[in-house]
């Protein structure tokens, strides 16, 4: 999906119905907004961080992942 919104003089947007559908959004909801590098990027809050970002770094320290660190020394 791709469209445009535009800003109101209050700096506000409305969201696209379809958006909203497709984030499972309703009123009131919080929404998470990120802007790196130019690209700007509108999801819906984690309802518990811990569980947003369990698992991100799985594997990360695991034995055979320094293994192969070690060996590409």
């Amino acid at each position: 999906m791709q469209t445009t919104v535009k800003l109101s003089s209050k700096n506000q947007i409305v969201l696209p119905r379809e958006a909203r559908e497709a984030m499972h959004l309703k009123g009131r909801d919080e929404l998470l907004v990120v802007v790196k590098d130019g690209v700007t990027v509108i999801m819906p809050k984690p309802k518990s961080w811990r569980s947003a970002l369990a698992g991100a770094g799985k594997g990360i320290y695991s034995g055979t992942y320094l293994k192969k660190e070690r060996r590409s020394w």
